[in-house]
């Protein structure tokens, strides 16, 4: 897949990286277009073998992604019956091999949180970060997701504050309630999080996905075993995983001087033989 400009996102693949860039004028609202835009990039990375890691950022100094337009709910097609079109792209994203990461320096509301929280990971700013599902203040409730993640993702109470008030939740108290992996000083984001994709994304991609599919179960504990145990063995006969764990012994691997070094599997890399 070549680097890709739509009408809401951009696309820049470097180093197994793929950077997508919400860019939707006047203040990245959600619609029938952006929507459009999501799934199509959701099959694109999810099938390109030469991206290892999906990050999102916005282009807007102020929203990441403002809400979804109250038109699409107002509209004909809101008394549908089935997943929407939304939900069914953030499955695509939840389903890929690939991590996908959010980096969050600005308003995220409604939908535009809902499509974080289909997200593996998110990192935001301290200072410019602002998160709520306002949909129970419209009469409506998160229905691209939020109502059924933010409860697994963060436990119900905290959810239950988060759906029912609709109240912004800043950088900082988002840290503390789990709904991203760290807050940070905004100068610092864009380092951090590309420091973070480039290093899993030069990583065996059949490692990285199966360790994805695994985590991401939601059945029972019984049921993730064992599925954790195929994926193993699948993993473990893997050719490129037998020359990289070679290459680490080679290295001088399980000796004290190389494990008290700093980030000794690290230098490994290993993307696709």
């Amino acid at each position: 897949m070549n680097d890709q400009t739509g009408q809401c996102l951009t696309i820049t693949i470097a180093d197994r990286v793929a950077l997508v860039t919400i860019l939707h004028p006047p203040m990245n609202l959600l619609d029938a277009a952006m929507i459009a835009e999501i799934s199509r990039a959701a099959i694109d990375l999810g099938e390109d073998p030469d991206v290892g890691a999906v990050v999102f950022q916005s282009g807007d100094p102020e929203f990441f992604i403002a809400h979804a337009d109250i038109n699409l709910v107002l509209g004909p097609s809101a008394g549908r019956s089935g997943p929407s079109p939304f939900q069914h792209a953030l499955s695509l994203f939840r389903s890929m091999s690939k991590p996908t990461i959010g980096k969050i320096d600005g308003i995220a509301r409604g939908g535009g949180l809902e499509f974080l929280a289909a997200l593996d990971m998110r990192f935001c700013s301290l200072e410019n970060t602002r998160l709520s599902q306002p949909e129970v203040p419209l009469g409506i409730i998160p229905a691209g997701g939020g109502s059924s993640r933010w409860p697994r993702l963060i436990g119900y109470p905290r959810a239950a504050e988060l759906l029912l008030s609709g109240m912004d939740i800043d950088g900082a108290t988002a840290e503390k309630y789990g709904m991203v992996n760290c807050a940070m000083p905004a100068a610092e984001l864009d380092a951090f999080v590309d420091g973070l994709a480039r290093r899993i994304a030069s990583f065996p991609p059949h490692a990285v996905g199966l360790t994805k599919h695994v985590a991401g179960h939601e059945g029972t504990l019984e049921q993730a075993l064992e599925i954790e145990a195929s994926a193993y063995l699948q993993a473990a006969r893997d050719p490129s995983a037998i020359g990289i764990m070679r290459r680490y012994m080679d290295m001088g691997g399980q000796t004290r001087d190389h494990e008290t070094g700093p980030d000794p599997f690290g230098a490994l890399g290993g993307g696709p033989a």
